[in-house]
């Protein structure tokens, strides 16, 4: 069985790998786990020697078909962790990452399954971030972002990727949540800065770093 830092440091890599085969730069990896990169690749060099990864010095690491398949099972369990928090818990949709954090290492895949059921087999958690089946298979469909959106169209927000509690607390207050509409009345480029319509004609401002954390797809 694996343990919470082999578990860990694979979902790393897919979640930084976007799902995709490409090679996680180590320095990235180590950044994303809070360690040095020396501790990053002796770890780097442990999962290799296991066959979960596959490492090029100086290049990066990448997931072997096993460690992609530990990787999405860490990943299920967080986010279907997530959704029963809110969903049934009714827990705020802005704290449950941290808890799913440290539950994702304890559960069961036979409790996973019955809470999937309960749940409705649902495809996203609370952040519009998908959840992969029980076969491994990860919707890898692309969105584009508000910053990158074209202007004045409908739109609703689909999924935010920054999961920071200060972020989804800010998210929150400006309602800027999956399944709100909302449209980009403006793009100052030069000051970094949007200007965004949401329901109720409501205007929010928000800085172009922060919508580039929020995905977003055509209101129809």
């Amino acid at each position: 069985m694996a343990t919470i830092a082999v578990e860990n440091y694979l979902k790393h890599v897919l979640l930084l790998s976007e799902g995709a085969d490409d090679l996680v730069p180590m320095g990235e990896l180590a950044a994303a786990l809070d360690v040095v990169p020396g501790t990053a690749t002796t770890m780097v060099k442990a999962l290799a020697a296991e066959g979960l990864v596959s490492h090029r010095p100086r290049y990066g690491v990448r997931l072997t078909a096993e460690g992609r398949r530990v990787a999405l099972g860490v990943l299920r369990r967080h986010r279907l962790i997530e959704t029963f928090l809110v969903e049934v818990l009714k827990m705020d949709w802005t704290e449950v990452h941290a808890e799913a954090e440290l539950l994702e290492h304890a559960i069961s895949d036979a409790v996973l399954d019955r809470l999937d059921a309960l749940l409705g087999h649902p495809a996203t958690d609370p952040h519009g971030d998908p959840i992969p089946t029980r076969q491994g298979k990860l919707d890898s469909q692309v969105y584009a972002t508000l910053a990158t959106c074209v202007l004045a169209k409908p739109l609703r927000i689909v999924r935010i990727t920054e999961q920071s509690g200060e972020f989804l607390q800010f998210a929150e207050e400006r309602g800027l949540r999956p399944g709100a509409s909302v449209r980009v009345a403006d793009r100052n480029l030069a000051a970094g800065l949007l200007t965004l319509k949401m329901s109720g004609a409501r205007t929010v401002a928000v800085s172009l770093a922060a919508a580039g954390s929020i995905l977003v797809a055509p209101a129809d």
